[in-house]
């Protein structure tokens, strides 16, 4: 009898046991979907913050003197994000992260696409995984969790969608229709390079899909720009003039970038100058 009874007190031991790890499970999986949640918002409004800041100075100053305004701004809201990860390690640390990863992956990615938009407006190039891991780590250089590959490609995709918007609201400022060309180069390499890693990375493939239809609205404005101007034979700071003079007028570039975005749950490297390139 009293086998049977320890026994029975040994099964429900080991099923209270059971119980409280998963209540735990539970409880942290919750508190990680709602930092995420609150990264992805934070995300959000930095890339809102630089496309306001881009479009209010219109007609104002020089691009590079307006990028580096919109990244100025921005610095401090990537800090709280950071900072948010931060509170976040505790919960995550070591082998645990791959427990929660696809909790904190949706906030992640667009951790990564606001800190890259932000680094291309600085660097005129893409950031670099041992960038994004140094930003997400604490003073002493130790990562408050390992950057996935694939969440650091995917983030970096999603990028590809800002600067269409960045290009086409360029070509109404001086120097603006040299800075679009500029920026359909670098997103026509970023799809190309995409497409090597697409059978490794299934979410990329689709993803993809997206990038190209960026691409083409960057191109044909592109396009159109440069065939009209064909039309006149003005030098290229008049046509600067004529341009900007018309989208001024017509009332486009201000107020809003026009963003419709949707979110499933969830390069190129250089040697360029880098300004105050410290994201960290």
């Amino acid at each position: 009898m009293s086998v049977v009874l320890n026994s029975r007190e040994s099964i429900l031991t080991t099923f209270n046991h059971f119980r409280e790890e998963l209540d735990d499970f539970h409880d942290t999986r919750e508190r990680l979907i709602k930092s995420s949640r609150d990264v992805t918002n934070l995300s959000k409004k930095v890339i809102f913050l630089i496309h306001r800041t881009l479009t209010e100075t219109l007609g104002q100053s020089d691009e590079k003197e307006t990028s580096l305004r919109a990244v100025s701004r921005a610095k401090g809201k990537l800090k709280e994000i950071q900072n948010l990860f931060a509170g976040m390690s505790e919960e995550i640390a070591g082998d645990r992260f791959w427990r929660y990863q696809k909790n904190v992956s949706p906030g992640l990615q667009e951790y990564i696409e606001a800190l890259s938009f932000a680094y291309y407006l600085q660097c005129q190039t893409m950031i670099s995984y041992e960038e994004v891991q140094k930003s997400l780590s604490d003073a002493d250089g130790n990562p408050y969790f390992p950057l996935p590959l694939d969440d650091y490609l995917l983030g970096l995709s999603d990028l590809t969608g800002e600067l269409m918007r960045y290009a086409i609201s360029s070509i109404s400022r001086r120097g603006g229709r040299s800075e679009a060309n500029e920026v359909c180069k670098f997103v026509r390499g970023c799809r190309a390079d995409f497409e090597a890693l697409t059978p490794y990375f299934r979410e990329l493939r689709k993803k993809q899909q997206v990038t190209s239809q960026s691409l083409e609205k960057i191109e044909d404005v592109a396009y159109a720009i440069t065939v009209r101007s064909s039309e006149y034979d003005l030098p290229p700071e008049l046509l600067d003039d004529i341009v900007e003079r018309t989208v001024l007028e017509a009332g486009f570039g201000s107020g809003g970038d026009g963003r419709d975005r949707t979110r499933e749950g969830g390069r190129r490297g250089g040697d360029n100058n880098r300004e105050n390139g410290d994201y960290d």
